[in-house]
């Protein structure tokens, strides 16, 4: 059924019913209902109609959500936005959206709250993505808006309880929260990450469903073993992950904390062109995979010139949807270097393998690989050596202009206490993981998280800044 009709069945079955909490605030289902009525009043005198893109570009919080059910109950495309994007940033993503309305700041509630007439609704969400690559890109969700509202999804529960830490203006985050709305789940949700409020929520609420990105869950595992003890956290059922590499030993580590049954990761992007899910339990056998195609869709391996290669050989990854519908299209006039398309199969631009069982593989992003001597250096498997040092918080691995091999391997590092004497040892510690090649050539030490709120890390802007200083 339309995802208003869905919400619709959870309120007339537990109106009282939390639907989402944020800090302080929280919004039960009628709530809910009846602000985003108030809203959408508010949305159409600004001239939103259906089809028509709102910007929201608020904070995590309740009223994201009042924002973007508004949106729906017009027949309008819900577009959420980082608070925190620089002026440029944010104008370069409003000229490509064109956007009805742009929300930055929460409207009171008041006004008339009674029920609109009916609109049809189209697409149900627009992405901003492409930060990551320095082009910036709308992503307009062709998927049909529709669900059963009493079949969750994603290892889900009807009426579940689920904590979603991370920015809503990120896929993750934003889709599953929907996600679980749509199947009457009460949404807790960070304004911020902060590891040990996240254990406490889950013990508070009784979180049967978490989305935390390797990033988060790499704080949660840094407390220790007598602070996670603290509190209780039997009541997860699954803990999802996705946004960014998830190193083999972190995975391996929250397994034994919350047991393989509760550790899932899924590979995508924006796009929803397709993706992978592996279980903890398929990780045990499978290390270091983030599994197989999902249902629905095909993959392969290319290379360089399109034909397919055979398990275990590196090159660019590629989806398709079985029945060739389009699951999404770019906004306004975009060249992508990501994501391209031929005959239905796209790609989000990054490199991998398969095994002999269909398992992928994930190496890193095309424009992030670094060839170095005319040999390919993956940041991301660097970046997970260097982040199993205990005092590294986060790191990012760039290539470097070099006269002589091309490109040097050069190590941005977030660190803890005192670093003088750091930096060898943070080479030493790579060198006992990595081929000589991998290891980086500089270090540069920082005391400042080098990850977004979602676990991004902005590789093409750190190389810039850097070359451009060198320059």
């Amino acid at each position: 059924m339309p995802f208003l009709v869905a919400l619709g069945v959870h309120v007339a079955r537990d109106p009282e019913h939390v639907a989402v909490i944020c800090g302080e605030q929280s919004l039960s289902r009628v709530e809910l209902d009846r602000r985003s009525n108030q809203l959408a009043r508010v949305f159409a005198a600004h001239g939103v109609t259906a089809e028509r893109l709102v910007a929201i570009v608020l904070p995590n919080g309740v009223d994201v959500f009042v924002a973007v059910v508004a949106a729906w109950k017009l027949g309008a495309v819900p577009l959420p936005l980082s608070h925190q994007l620089p002026q440029p940033e944010l104008d370069a993503v409003l000229a490509i959206a064109e956007p009805a309305f742009v929300l930055r700041q929460p409207i009171p509630s008041g006004g008339d709250d009674a029920p609109l007439p009916a609109v049809p609704l189209v697409h149900w969400k627009a992405m901003a993505t492409g930060g990551s690559t320095g082009t910036p890109k709308v992503v307009l969700d062709e998927a049909p808006p529709v669900v059963d509202p009493f079949a969750p999804q994603n290892f889900m529960q009807l009426d579940g309880s689920m904590l979603v830490a991370g920015p809503l203006y990120h896929s993750g985050p934003f889709i599953n929260s929907i996600r679980g709305l749509l199947v009457g789940a009460t949404v807790v949700l960070m304004e911020r990450f902060d590891a040990e409020r996240a254990l406490a929520l889950v013990q508070r609420h009784r979180v049967d469903w978490v989305f935390l990105v390797p990033t988060m869950q790499h704080r949660v595992w840094r407390l220790g073993a007598e602070v996670r003890g603290r509190y209780d956290v039997s009541t997860l059922r699954a803990v999802v992950s996705s946004g960014g590499p998830y190193p083999v030993w972190l995975k391996a580590a929250m397994i034994g904390w919350l047991g393989a049954q509760t550790i899932h990761e899924a590979y995508g992007g924006t796009e929803q062109l397709g993706g992978t899910a592996i279980s903890g339990v398929e990780a045990l056998t499978k290390p270091g995979s983030v599994g197989r195609v999902r249902p629905g869709f095909e993959m392969c391996i290319r290379d360089d010139e399109g034909g397919d290669l055979a398990p275990h050989e590196v090159g660019q990854i590629w989806f398709r949807p079985v029945d060739g519908a389009a699951t999404y299209r770019y906004l306004g006039a975009i060249a992508s270097s990501d994501t391209q398309s031929d005959a239905q199969w796209g790609s989000f631009g990054d490199l991998g393998h398969v095994d002999d069982d269909g398992y992928l593989f994930i190496a890193d992003r095309r424009t992030d690989l670094i060839v170095s001597g005319g040999a390919n250096v993956y940041p991301a498997e660097v970046e997970a050596a260097i982040e199993s040092h205990p005092a590294v918080r986060s790191s990012a691995v760039i290539g470097l202009p070099d006269a002589d091999l091309g490109q040097t391997v050069h190590a941005i590092v977030d660190v803890a206490g005192d670093t003088a004497d750091l930096a060898e040892p943070l080479r030493a510690h790579v060198a006992a993981q990595l081929a000589w090649y991998k290891v980086p050539r500089t270090v540069e030490l920082v005391h400042e998280s080098l990850r977004d709120e979602a676990g991004k890390v902005r590789r093409f802007a750190l190389r810039a800044d850097r070359v451009g200083q060198r320059t």
